[in-house]
């Protein structure tokens, strides 16, 4: 109860610059209106630990075979990479935040929160600021995700860092959700993929 309630906190510590995303340019796929093929993915996703065809599954499934590929990796990725669930997800609300996807965020700041980050810092991320008093694990993927958005890649000191922290595997993991992540929020904001009416988000919706 406590984490729901520090989400909804930081959510309406922004309601001032809120900024509702409406129409959504994919109607949703009912099953019965769906091809084969199309069906095979989304009971695929379904019986996975998504249990739904929510978010970017809906656009994806126009494209069956994209869908099935990335929902594999999606898998790995959100459930099943070497780092700790609390800075994966710190990753991805990095990138909700760089790509101004209000769902993605909706989706994964709770998440964030209850893998164990600190409020304080969502706070801060979907402010698009540095958050303050992080730990050295926060710092280093704060850091190697900021340089690797603005540099388009990283310096020596920060890869030192991860390295020793993450080793090479983590390093690739990390590489691998913020890319993965930045398709999602690409694919929620060409769709038009909404939070629910009434979700005040702490970033203006991009491209609206």
């Amino acid at each position: 109860m406590k984490t729901i309630l520090r989400a909804s906190a930081i959510c309406l510590l922004f309601a001032g610059s809120a900024m509702a995303l409406t129409g959504e340019r994919m109607a949703e796929m009912p099953l019965d209106k769906m091809t084969p093929a199309q069906r095979a993915v989304a009971d695929a996703i379904m019986s996975g630990p998504r249990k739904g065809i929510g978010g970017p599954f809906n656009a994806w499934l126009r494209s069956p075979e994209l869908a099935d590929r990335l929902q594999k990796v999606g898998e790995y990725i959100r459930f099943n990479t070497s780092l700790d669930k609390r800075i994966n997800e710190m990753a991805i609300i990095m990138t909700a935040q760089h790509w101004g996807s209000q769902y993605e965020w909706f989706a994964h700041a709770p998440l964030a929160i209850k893998a164990g980050l600190d409020p304080a810092i969502v706070a801060a991320i979907g402010a698009g600021n540095k958050p303050d008093k992080m730990k050295d694990d926060e710092a280093i993927v704060w850091e190697f995700t900021t340089q690797l958005r603005r540099d388009h890649g990283v310096d020596d000191a920060i890869y030192a860092r991860a390295l020793e922290k993450f080793g090479e595997q983590g390093i690739m993991d990390l590489v691998a959700v913020n890319g993965y992540y930045d398709v999602v929020s690409m694919t929620l904001n060409v769709a038009r993929v909404a939070p629910p009416a009434g979700e005040q988000m702490p970033f203006k919706q991009a491209g609206r």
